[in-house]
């Protein structure tokens, strides 16, 4: 049986956080020997924000080699750059020119970001997930990786692909397959260091906020010491008046191996945060420690990371160009 397509990918914007490995990237790699994987750096995305330029190519190869560090197989799954197919941004034109506006204005990431913005809302802003929907389709993806934030974008996708469909495909011969949610296993949504009820960001203003995959140990430390607790006896899950510890609970939970009833457990007789805190920062430094080892293994080895993107970019090439040349037949362009 042919296997399942799985197309995802994570911004080249700052570096990397454990929210971003536990809640994305290492599902990624618990499930692709599954699927048939294509997971690109999207830079294309990441200049709607600002201060970009300087450092878009250097977080780009980083992004790509934490990838491969956080255990992305390039033999077993497709691994390239979003910029390096000018595909994605020739059919996100196209696609344009068939999305109604009001479909766009009626996104919520976009609503709170231009909040955010203000008077600098870029058009990229507001078209970004006609990109994104560019990304998917094409791919052919059978299945996208969405947390909450994202589900929106993906019906989005799916109401382009069936506008495509109904105008330039038949029933019978469709243009697009309609991609389909792959849907996270539960308990690995991290949460901000400075407040338990938002979710860990790469755009948060504070680097305190979050925890990075290449952090040193002595960066780590310092962030889980400082981090945002409470002043409430005892260690517990699950209590809505206290986000923050059922945060950092959930945090050494999942980097531990442990279940919940493990840790309350193992923590019923600790004192308070004195005490767990020097547990869970040690935690976090041996669970990134292999990552860390291997990000340098990867970036030190001469040529290597450029070998692995140009396979991928020929791989998801002769995919991505053959979709749009359908595309542009099934809309008239002459060829």
């Amino acid at each position: 049986m042919q296997k399942k397509r799985v197309l995802s990918g994570v911004q080249p914007t700052g570096n990397l956080h454990i929210g971003n490995y536990l809640g994305a990237i290492r599902n990624w790699v618990e499930s692709q020997a599954e699927y048939e994987n294509f997971f690109c750096v999207v830079d294309l995305h990441a200049i709607t924000g600002a201060n970009y330029r300087h450092e878009l190519a250097e977080n780009t190869r980083r992004t790509a080699a934490l990838y491969i560090a956080c255990g992305i197989d390039p033999e077993v799954s497709t691994v390239f750059v979003q910029s390096h197919i000018s595909a994605h941004a020739e059919l996100a034109w196209l696609f344009n020119c068939i999305t109604p506006l009001n479909w766009l204005e009626r996104m919520i990431q976009f609503k709170e970001k231009a909040l955010k913005q203000g008077e600098n809302v870029n058009v990229g802003l507001l078209d970004y997930p006609v990109l994104m929907a560019a990304d998917i389709l094409l791919y052919q993806a059978d299945l996208v990786p969405v947390g909450e934030d994202q589900k929106q974008h993906l019906e989005l996708t799916r109401d382009i692909a069936i506008r495509i469909n109904d105008q330039f495909g038949s029933k019978n011969q469709p243009i697009f397959k309609l991609p389909n949610p792959l849907i996270p296993k539960a308990g690995a949504r991290v949460m901000s260091l400075t407040d338990g009820n938002s979710k860990m960001s790469k755009s948060d203003p504070s680097d305190m906020s979050r925890i990075h995959l290449l952090d040193t140990p002595d960066a780590i430390a310092k962030k889980i010491k400082k981090c945002k607790t409470d002043a409430e006896r005892g260690l517990e899950f699950d209590n809505p008046n206290r986000p923050e510890c059922h945060n950092l609970l959930s945090l050494y939970m999942i980097l531990s191996a442990k279940n919940k009833e493990q840790v309350i457990a193992e923590c019923q007789n600790l004192r308070g945060w004195g005490d767990f805190k020097p547990i869970l920062i040690e935690t976090i430094n041996s669970s990134l420690q292999p990552i860390q080892a291997k990000y340098q293994e990867v970036i030190n080895e001469t040529g290597y990371l450029d070998q692995v993107l140009a396979t991928g970019k020929e791989k998801a090439s002769a995919i991505a160009f053959a979709t749009l040349r359908s595309v542009k037949d099934a809309m008239g362009f002459l060829a």
